[in-house]
């Protein structure tokens, strides 16, 4: 690896303000109890003594020795909440400049999830940028293009041929030295064929399914890597779901003509149904607004609220729990006063 410095690391002022006299690093893998990351000097293993739970690829800490200290604070942060009952969030990558939402022109290609990921990138804090792969097995490639940018304002897209050097090359402006791409869609869309495209890497790729256009996981853990254009890559694995938490801001930001028009309605409470003066409903009427993208936008609200409740029950459960154990400790210490 030729010498970096550091803002070909993505070392910014948002940074810099925050460290005095320690040394930055930027951690490019996570493991169980250490991290490898970078710095100028090169590549360091450090240990992680508060644990690895907190730390994300991207991140910026500072080190004592071979010893994490701080985690900077973070431009961007990319979370999902974990599968099953569970409230808890998980760290996908943070400090991404650009979200890459890799699906394919095929039946891969599914609305419902892009808005998700555009929600996602929304609430992290960083650019979505669509990338429509397999673009050289469609008839119609930019019909697929369209569907992707109508989905919201902010959406730049772009379709690709993947084992197409000159047509991944098109991604330049999103990896310039210093910026940090985060490839993120489901198995068997490409982000392996691109990631290798634009680092010069062979990790190996895996067939697809031809009934519905999904493939076997090929990355497994989440890494950071430089790209041949100056740039950083971290690819993630495919993710059966996106379960979302804490993201009212993404969905206002991505639904943003639904709550401009909900807002036109001749009653605050409106339900957007059989109401009269709704405005979502006239929309709808005169066809301006696919009926679709409300009954999604509705199951992503609804789906933020649930995820709310269960936080703050959580978040309660917990309270009352660290309660009963001072109260058993109390009843113990008096006991043994006695």
């Amino acid at each position: 690896m030729t010498e970096l410095t550091l803002p070909d690391l993505g070392w910014s002022d948002h940074f810099a303000r925050q460290v005095t006299n320690a040394a930055p690093y930027r951690i490019t893998e996570v493991h169980r109890d250490t991290v490898t990351a970078l710095s100028p000097a090169g590549e360091h293993r450090l240990m992680a003594p508060m644990g690895t739970g907190a730390i994300a690829v991207g991140d910026w800490v500072t080190a004592d020795a071979e010893s994490i200290a701080k985690v900077l604070n973070r431009q961007s942060v990319l979370e999902r909440r974990t599968a099953g009952t569970d409230v808890k969030l998980q760290l996908i990558a943070a400090n991404v400049t650009t979200l890459a939402i890799v699906t394919s022109c095929n039946a891969d290609f599914n609305e419902a999830r892009l808005e998700r990921y555009l929600v996602l990138a929304a609430e992290a804090g960083c650019l979505p940028l669509i990338v429509l792969t397999k673009a050289d097995q469609s008839e119609d490639a930019d019909d697929y293009r369209r569907k992707a940018e109508r989905l919201s304002p902010m959406v730049t897209a772009l379709t690709i041929n993947a084992k197409d050097q000159s047509d991944v090359d098109r991604l330049a402006p999103w990896v310039k030295p210093g910026d940090t791409l985060a490839l993120v869609g489901s198995s068997g869309v490409g982000k392996t064929t691109l990631r290798n495209a634009l680092t010069g890497q062979k990790e190996a790729t895996q067939d697809i399914r031809e009934d519905d256009a999904r493939g076997r996981h090929t990355t497994t853990a989440r890494a950071m890597v430089r790209t041949k254009l100056g740039g950083w890559l971290i690819d993630t694995p495919g993710m059966r779901a996106l379960r979302l938490s804490g993201a009212s801001d993404g969905i206002s930001a991505v639904f943003d003509d639904l709550e401009e028009l909900a807002a036109s309605c001749r009653f605050n409470d409106c339900a957007h149904d059989t109401e009269p003066g709704c405005a979502i409903q006239a929309a709808i009427a005169i066809g301006s607004l696919d009926p679709a993208r409300l009954k999604r936008w509705r199951k992503l609200v609804n789906e933020e609220e649930r995820n709310s409740e269960s936080v703050a029950q959580a978040r309660a459960r917990d309270k009352g729990f660290g309660k009963m154990v001072k109260g058993a400790m109390a009843q113990k210490r008096g006991r043994k006063d006695f």
